[in-house]
């Protein structure tokens, strides 16, 4: 008989699998660190704590200088910050720890596991110890980590990733990040705010190049402002530089026509970062040696069960899927929870409609494809677009950089995608994604429900008005409400 029925690897989104109805299973769970997971520990719920502070230290600076309103910061204390972020989050941290230990029919394991044949996981101890354990069932949630890159002489300097850099003692004076996606961008976002200076070194020629080129383009100029950016660069070598370290790197710079290549350029900073991505889990568990089959990238393929390639072992989170978000995680957490139970009428994931969004300043929301997949595509499509600063409530901001932008079939009018740069982007974003869960076309989901005015929500109302207008004023098959 197997040690378990059910073996759960990973405590992030895996841990909200079991509910009364596996009271009666043997449970194993494998946790390597913290209980609760990146998120909770290391990612979207501490980022977003520190991103609040930081918003209020821009918003300070601009009230100033737009608002007639004179606020003079006295400056950012960052232990305070940092613990009470922390002292919120590390708490939880332990009581779920303490009521998984509890649990009379669960057996928690602390340490990290590996597969060492078909439904067995061999389990590593902080003390060097190992035990070897059975399940009829396996779930894989034990996400991702941070991609570390092959820089010569990064392994003989300290350095920082996202799962540590946000508990550090004291505020850097001069922060150089490695890398350009939404982690650069929203960690940038809080050190420079609260005082450090900050750098980024990033390969591509502009931040958060998977988003919306429009986005991607007016976020790089705004963060522009406020953090020294170097792109088209190559990060050729870090080394120890006294009490600092010095990132070297060769920048390819348009001169004219021609794109050529800078040579020697450095930085030197107190704090290192390095943002470059972060990979999943499966490949250093060895999953393979369970029959579990992985992608090129090493996410562990799976149905849209959310089985995997081998019998009786399902995955879910970052380990599998690559858009690595934490509310697409609880969804499929759910999933796999009712297909344990149920597996004569499995649920099946749909993740047609997925939204996300990026907690920097400015902030970006966005849902659906992208301008330039649809071109890619070769799908047809009109623009609705509408700046934050053109709607009344956009006016009493002063702001003027925001915007939202909708694509549209110009035939259907359905909605293909929803982009929002500025205030509450991440807020307003929701309506869109509940508009093309339920395939709201564009012209209903503008005339056919009552905006509040002046509320920002009026900026997304004026984007969609603009699409119709651009569709020629309606579309086949939508509402006829004028």
């Amino acid at each position: 008989m197997a040690d378990f029925d059910l073996l759960i690897i990973g405590t992030g989104s895996g841990n909200s699998i079991l509910t009364e109805e596996h009271e009666h299973w043997r449970v194993g769970i494998v946790e390597r660190s913290l209980f609760g997971g990146t998120c909770l520990n290391a990612g979207c719920i501490p980022s977003k704590m520190l991103v609040l502070p930081a918003d209020r230290m821009v918003e300070a600076a601009e009230a100033t200088e737009r608002l007639g309103v004179h606020i003079e910061p006295r400056g950012a204390d960052w232990p305070a910050i940092r613990d009470r972020v922390f002292g919120r989050i590390d708490p939880i941290a332990a009581s779920g720890a303490r009521y998984r230990h509890s649990q009379g029919h669960v057996t928690v394991l602390h340490g990290n596991a590996r597969f060492v044949g078909e439904r067995c996981v061999e389990v590593a101890f902080a003390d060097g110890s190992t035990e070897q354990v059975t399940a009829d069932r396996i779930v894989l949630a034990a996400g991702a980590s941070p991609r570390i890159p092959p820089v010569p002489g990064l392994d003989h300097v300290p350095f920082h990733t996202s799962d540590t850099i946000m508990r550090i003692d004291q505020l850097p004076e001069h922060l150089v990040i490695l890398g350009g996606g939404f982690i650069a961008a929203e960690l940038g976002h809080v050190f420079r705010a609260l005082g450090s200076r900050v750098s980024i070194v990033h390969r591509g020629d502009r931040m958060l190049r998977h988003e919306d080129e429009e986005v991607s383009a007016r976020f790089t100029d705004a963060f522009g402002e406020r953090v020294d950016l170097y792109f088209d660069a190559v990060t050729t070598s870090v080394r120890p530089d006294g009490s600092g370290i010095t990132v070297e790197f060769e920048q390819h710079i348009h001169e004219g026509t021609a794109k050529v290549c800078r040579r020697g350029s450095s930085l030197t900073g107190d704090v290192l970062l390095v943002t470059t991505g972060r990979d999943p889990n499966g490949p250093a568990m060895q999953v393979e040696r369970a029959g579990i089959e992985v992608d090129e990238a090493g996410y562990v393929v799976t149905d849209d069960t959310l089985r995997t390639t081998a019998e009786g072992v399902w995955a879910l989170g970052d380990i599998r899927n690559p858009q690595q978000l934490k509310h697409l995680a609880n969804q499929e957490a759910a999933v796999v929870s009712h297909n344990l139970l149920h597996p004569d009428r499995p649920r099946r994931i749909d993740q047609r409609v997925v939204p996300h969004a990026v907690f920097s300043y400015p902030q970006v929301g966005s849902v659906g494809a992208t301008e330039q997949e649809l071109r890619d595509q070769g799908r047809p499509y009109v623009v609705g677009r509408r700046d934050v600063g053109g709607v009344a409530y956009g006016w009493a901001l002063e702001d003027t950089t925001g915007f939202a932008k909708v694509l549209v079939d110009p035939d259907s009018g359905e909605l293909l995608g929803g982009h929002v740069l500025g205030p509450q982007a991440a807020t307003l974003v929701q309506q869109l994604t509940q508009a093309m869960a339920f395939r709201i076309p564009a012209d209903r989901l503008a005339r056919e429900q009552i905006w509040c005015h002046p509320a920002l929500p009026e900026v997304l109302e004026n984007a969609l008005l603009d699409a119709i207008e651009r569709a020629g004023g309606r579309f086949q098959g939508g509402s006829t409400a004028g």
